[in-house]
């Protein structure tokens, strides 16, 4: 590698890496703000936080990677722009593709890698992010009980003690409401008690002393007891309580948690389904029409079943077993055996019309996935043709300046993005052009400005 490309990439470098740690950073301060809630307060350990963060942080990387590409170039060669460095550049012969040399180079490597870590880390990311935040959200909160205050956290109990020793457990006048049966409500009551969870934090085990238990139940009337006791065991479940992880198996992968050549399985699938569902349609229309004219047989085989076109529920004219007489068949019973008729070909081809509606639907949403996992790396090196010119036409070695212009293309690229997600799922424009369009747009921007700027012609590049 020249003096020049290792001088090049070293002033591209450093801000790329600064602008690619603060999209992250905001992106992640975005994430604990959405779900902070989700995670105080459910004595979860640091370990747990922490893979979190680690499996957010690779969709993070993937939307952080191209703004640091477009950041670095437009910061990198708009500081040699100020400082004249590509005026001696141009002025010993060289021009500016050829100082963007060794940046394309290296956005070609980081498109590769970016590609290989969205096909490949991403979705593995996404699904133990989902499994885990699920997890978490089905944690309840840490029991606790406050002197003089009701708890209704386990299932089927309320408790309630004038007093509690949170270091100890001890409690001092306990009641609790027993109410896990529909039939029976049990109301127990103690002048002491202590608290704990079983060894495994599967069972709350509440340990009561000198007390009675009232017990009367709901279907009979008058029966009602009172019991006794010098001590008292109630087991409650407590499932839920602590946190515990779902089996990856068990749950199934959606379009974002699959790599592109599962989805293209998916999409085949799919497509499968919808020439089925146009075929029996087909079948099913053109026999009964057949059958109407009298020109084919009475069963059919559609979708592998055979289909006994005379012995539908439309039929209404039937043979009278106990009559000697065949009935007459008028022209206004013919009529309305074939308005039922149609009637019945409608429902089963809607049917069929339906099924094939929503797999178009998910085709639709798994191609439009798996083309951006193709257009968003590759933005990384249509950046680079938008970063470098417009570094040099701007000088912008100002930081304010470059992060601004930045993240102006950068909203722009996303806006393109989302917009065409939604445009591409409803149907209203392709899977390829709803991805690629924001690409083609940065591209021909590209192109322009690094071709008026490496002839010199940009109306700003004299000033």
């Amino acid at each position: 590698m020249s003096i020049l490309a290792r001088y090049i990439l070293r002033s591209v470098t450093p801000p790329f890496i600064f602008g690619f740690s603060v999209v992250i950073f905001l992106f992640l301060m975005q994430f604990l703000m959405t779900h902070l809630q989700k995670l105080v307060g459910k004595g979860l350990s640091e370990w747990v936080v922490a893979q979190l963060i680690i499996y957010n942080i690779a969709w993070m990387t993937i939307l952080a990677v191209p703004m640091g590409v477009l950041f670095g170039t437009l910061l990198g060669f708009g500081s040699m722009s100020a400082n004249h460095e590509i005026t001696v550049m141009k002025a010993s012969g060289g021009s500016l593709l050829r100082a963007m040399r060794p940046v394309i180079i290296a956005s070609i490597f980081v498109t590769a890698a970016l590609f290989w870590f969205n096909d490949v880390i991403l979705p593995e990311a996404n699904h133990k992010s989902k499994l885990l935040l699920g997890d978490i959200q089905r944690t309840k909160p840490t029991f606790s009980l406050e002197s003089g205050k009701f708890s209704s956290e386990m299932d089927g109990h309320t408790i309630m003690a004038r007093h509690v020793d949170s270091l100890s457990g001890a409690m001092t006048g306990v009641t609790v409401y027993k109410h896990d049966r529909i039939a029976e409500w049990n109301v127990i009551s103690a002048d002491s008690g202590f608290v704990r969870f079983s060894a495994d934090f599967e069972n709350l085990i509440v340990d009561l002393f000198e007390g009675e238990i009232h017990q009367f139940k709901n279907e009979v009337v008058g029966d009602y007891k009172i019991i006794e006791y010098d001590k008292f065991t109630i087991l409650m479940s407590a499932s839920g309580f602590a946190f515990s992880r779902t089996n990856e198996e068990t749950i199934s992968r959606g379009d974002r948690e699959q790599s592109i050549s599962d989805m293209k399985q998916i999409v085949g699938k799919a497509q499968t389904r919808i020439d089925v569902a146009d075929s029996t349609a087909d079948t099913f229309v053109d026999a009964h029409w057949d059958y109407l004219q009298g020109i084919s047989p009475e069963i059919v085989e559609v979708e592998n079943k055979k289909i006994d076109l005379n012995n539908t529920a439309i039929n209404k004219n039937k043979a009278d077993n106990n009559s000697d007489t065949t009935e007459i068949v008028t022209l206004l019973t013919a009529l309305e055996n074939a308005e039922d008729r149609v009637s019945f070909i409608r429902s089963n081809v809607q049917s069929q019309l339906t099924q094939k509606s929503q797999y178009e639907k998910r085709k639709r949403e798994y191609q439009v996935e798996i083309q951006k996992k193709y257009a968003i790396p590759f933005a990384c090196i249509l950046f680079v043709f938008v970063g470098c010119p417009l570094g040099i036409i701007t000088r912008g070695g100002n930081f304010g300046f470059s992060a601004a212009i930045s993240l102006l293309f950068y909203v722009f690229y996303w806006a393109c993005l989302i917009g065409g997600e939604k445009l591409a799922d409803r149907g209203h424009i392709t899977p390829q052009i709803s991805m690629w369009l924001g690409n083609a747009i940065i591209a021909l921007l590209g192109v322009f400005l690094t071709l008026r700027v490496n002839n010199e012609s940009f109306r700003f590049f004299s000033k």
